[in-house]
């Protein structure tokens, strides 16, 4: 109780400062009240994670009864239209659980011949990659670790090194495609960026970023990878392996990848639609998995509540939805202006120090913050680069792979990274010390920052 009592006062502590300090040096009182309220709700989250949502909701109030901003503008930052995105596509994530997709599609890609140590490596990258970019993260990592798991315990090696390799992969995967990550779709949306965009600017620097984690991990694991090896040659091939996760291709499968596929190509074609039907930029990539959600629910109506009430976390979008809102208030009372102002100053009008800056602070913040507070808090910073001249489009891809590649440095740096440590401790495995985690995972989130660093200010 003393120990909670202390990191209470120490929150007020340093939400009072941040707004002093802000009002003392270039904030008027408005924008430093908003922004001792928004530190509140973001050190809230931090120190108290369970009471995230409390503190999103007072947050929320406090910003309305000081008149920070009024009922409609905060309403209208809300980026209700995010919420009802990663909301359709949680339940488009539903039916692929429903129909046994993942489990089919690990067991169609592990049907490799001749299987090695360094093949399984390889194959458990690509995999975790690739359904990183189609679905979202944690439904990805939960597939991955079930199925190392398995696999690990058949041949009677450690499975942690190969968990931390498919997380690894995971978080980096993400960045290829809107899909991938929430923030995707909110950098997406900030930035008007489509589809296609991820695909010819974020997709080949997520893919360079993955073949130096690979070339890394497969440095750093050699003695794991030698072992599976042994236990491989030992145990003969993989024929019992497939036996025990072999999962046939029945027709619920079929429609449901028929509705998947069908749902990502709609979304990738989404600038020619939105043309051809004269409507606003991304409306079609964001209603995509609204309509795929409807038709899901009439065809699944039996389980249709199950996938709205149990498959959507509603805790997490709720809390995504007013902290949305209260970055936004940061910008509708010139806060974020004012900072960009100063940061501009400070880095002498050049926009390459400054993508340098978005892209290793975002990605040191990420590493211990989650990664959509960290974009929530920098998208209107960018937008204030933009009103004041700069061409910020880089800008935005150093935010994404910021927040993607940074929660690869620590433990707690990305929700894939909890996900998989739970798993692994509920199945009563080795549990991954900090220290384990910290030097495999600074060395891939440095050295991936480092090259997309490289890429994007050439």
């Amino acid at each position: 109780m003393a120990k909670m009592w202390r990191k209470l006062f120490f929150l007020c502590f340093i939400s009072v400062a941040f707004g002093v300090a802000g009002h003392g040096i270039v904030l008027n009182f408005k924008q430093a009240m908003t922004l001792g309220i928004f530190t509140t709700s973001i050190m809230g989250t931090l120190f108290f994670w369970s009471f995230r949502l409390s503190f999103a909701f007072l947050g929320t109030g406090l910003l309305l009864i000081t008149r920070a901003i009024d009922l409609d503008n905060f309403l209208r930052l809300t980026m209700l239209e995010v919420v009802l995105f990663l909301a359709g596509m949680m339940i488009v994530v539903s039916l692929l659980k429903d129909s046994g997709f993942f489990a089919w599609i690990v067991t169609l890609i592990l049907r490799a011949p001749h299987l090695t140590g360094r093949k399984f490596t390889l194959i458990i990258i690509g995999i975790s990659a690739v359904l990183a970019c189609l679905v979202d993260e944690v439904t990805s990592i939960i597939f991955m670790v079930a199925a190392i798991l398995e696999i690990c315990d058949y041949y009677e090696v450690n499975p942690t090194p190969f968990v931390i390799i498919s997380v690894l992969a995971t978080n980096i995967g993400s960045a290829a495609t809107v899909l991938g990550n929430p923030i995707g779709i909110i950098i997406a949306t900030a930035a008007h960026l489509g589809f296609e965009d991820f695909l010819l600017r974020a997709a080949p620097l997520a893919f360079v970023a993955l073949i130096v984690m690979t070339l890394i991990v497969f440095w750093w694991f050699r003695r794991d990878i030698r072992k599976l090896d042994e236990h491989i040659r030992h145990m003969g091939a993989n024929d019992v392996l497939m036996k025990l996760i072999d999962v046939p291709m029945e027709h619920q499968l079929r429609v449901g990848l028929g509705i998947f596929f069908g749902m990502i190509g709609l979304i990738a074609l989404h600038r020619r639609l939105e043309m051809f039907l004269g409507l606003l930029p991304n409306t079609m990539l964001l209603i995509m998995p609204m309509l795929t959600a409807g038709v899901i629910m009439i065809w699944k109506s039996h389980k249709a509540r199950e996938y709205v009430e149990k498959g959507v976390e509603w805790w997490t979008l709720l809390f995504f939805m007013l902290l949305f809102a209260q970055a936004g208030t940061l910008k509708f009372t010139g806060a974020t202006d004012v900072f960009a102002q100063h940061l501009l100053g400070f880095a002498q009008s050049s926009p390459k120090f400054l993508l340098g800056v978005i892209l290793w602070t975002s990605a040191i913040g990420s590493s211990v913050l989650d990664n959509v507070i960290v974009v929530v808090t920098y998208a209107p910073v960018i937008r204030s680069f933009l009103a004041l001249g700069l061409d910020v489009h880089n800008f935005w891809w150093a935010l994404l792979f910021g927040g993607c590649l940074g929660g690869n440095i620590t433990l707690i740096g990305s929700t894939a990274n909890i996900v998989a440590l739970g798993l692994l401790e509920k199945e009563g495995k080795p549990s991954i010390s900090f220290r384990d985690w910290f030097g495999v995972g600074l060395c891939v989130g440095v050295a991936t920052t480092f090259v997309v660093w490289v890429f994007l200010s050439r």
